[in-house]
């Protein structure tokens, strides 16, 4: 293998994590429905859970072990912070080449949830690729 060869490998590479990360990040800050929850509620939930352990049958035991389970790390991962901001200038530094490449078209990328502002930063018009 050339060292050429190598290096497009590590720049597909590289990009695909660029476009993964902020498609992830995307996803795990896309608004919920209903009542947004917030540490408070959660920890609430999880000290009412504890109560209910108390007196709960066998399969509703099962039932809430998992709730907290859940619930812990729903509230974990609250304490991380996403800077989807960064994610996305990273992703518009390689999104052209990356679609080129890989045969993403605009549309694509759209039913994902990005921006039309964010594809037109990267470069990417609905006139390529279709």
């Amino acid at each position: 293998m050339s060292d050429d060869h190598k290096e497009a490998l590590s720049v597909g590479r590289n990009q695909g994590r660029v476009v993964r990360s902020y498609l992830e990040g995307l996803e795990a800050t896309k608004p919920k429905r209903g009542r947004k929850r917030t540490n408070e509620t959660v920890a609430n939930r999880i000290a009412a859970i504890e109560d209910e352990l108390k007196s709960a049958k066998a399969l509703q035991k099962l039932e809430l072990i998992q709730e907290r389970i859940d619930l812990t790390e729903e509230l974990e991962s609250m304490d991380q912070r996403i800077d989807i901001a960064a994610l996305e200038a990273s992703f518009i530094s390689v999104a052209k080449d990356y679609a080129e490449r890989r045969g993403i078209s605009y549309a694509a990328f759209r039913e994902l949830g990005i921006e039309a502002s964010v594809l037109k930063k990267a470069g990417i018009s609905r006139a390529q690729h279709k």
